[in-house]
């Protein structure tokens, strides 16, 4: 989550800087996989000295991609020290907040280009970099069997997803009892984008709170998730609930569970997983 460099702060971070902080995670991390979001600002992260105005609806507003696409040269920093940082370990480079393949196509575009210029300049870079892009609205959801043929990856975040899908700000605390990862309508889109990542031979993992619930873990297993990402509290108990589950038995209630009408019967559903 790269806005934390970007928090808290009077200006932006340099290349180097951020080079060096990308270095030393995938260095830490090596030779597992580490993938990087680019810059999320804007809804409810804001950055002052961006100078971004106030907005009526911020989540539905000028922000992730949003931002970076029409500040090319703020996003081609960001991109310059994520590839020189990506020969010392592996590296997958995520979008945020996309909405259309335009915007894949852009971004991508936009890496190309700064992959050539370091090339030109006789810098080192990764030949093995993934490229993914979160899913987090609808839109991107629907139109998943296109854009899954754009890219090497999805991340699904349901944080976004949930409230874009039944229109409840995740914030708003007189409606927080309809923000439910256990909607249908949810639900749905999850098994649909899974089901058309693998389609089209790309991973999908899941980011947001949903991915380290312990009484979805097993109807996202049995969906074919294959990656749960989650806060570091929730990592032991929810991979000795995997270690338990047998993934057949998990894939054949799936349709059961998607065919019922409320969140409420959803998660009765799930007691019995």
């Amino acid at each position: 989550r790269t806005e934390f460099l970007y928090l808290n702060r009077e200006d932006l971070p340099g290349e180097e800087e951020q080079f060096q902080a990308y270095k030393e995670v995938l260095e830490a991390m090596a030779p597992r996989e580490v993938v990087i979001r680019t810059l999320d600002v804007g809804g409810d992260k804001e950055l002052p000295y961006l100078g971004l105005a106030k907005e009526s609806n911020p989540f539905l507003g000028y922000r992730a991609i949003r931002v970076c696409l029409d500040r090319p040269e703020m996003f081609k920093t960001q991109l310059r020290a994520l590839l020189r940082a990506s020969v010392y370990g592996k590296l997958g480079i995520m979008f945020p907040m996309i909405s259309s393949l335009e915007e894949v196509r852009r971004a991508k575009g936009m890496l190309a280009q700064v992959r050539e210029e370091l090339v030109s300049e006789g810098v080192a870079v990764s030949e093995e970099v993934e490229v993914g892009i979160m899913i987090e609205i609808p839109a991107a959801a629907v139109m998943s069997d296109v854009l899954a043929r754009e890219v090497d990856f999805f991340s699904i975040g349901t944080n976004d997803l949930i409230q874009y899908t039944t229109a409840v700000d995740r914030l708003n605390g007189k409606i927080a009892s309809l923000y439910t990862p256990y909607h249908p309508a949810v639900l749905r889109l999850v098994r649909q984008v899974i089901e058309n990542g693998h389609k089209f031979g790309i991973w999908v993992g899941m980011c947001g709170e949903a991915a380290g619930d312990q009484a979805l873990i097993p109807l996202l297993l049995g969906m074919g998730l294959d990656e749960f990402s989650m806060s570091a509290i929730s990592v032991l108990e929810s991979r000795e609930l995997l270690g338990r589950l047998n993934y057949a038995e998990a894939q054949a209630r799936v349709t059961e569970v998607l065919a019922l009408g409320t969140a409420a019967e959803v998660k009765e559903a799930l007691k019995k997983f």
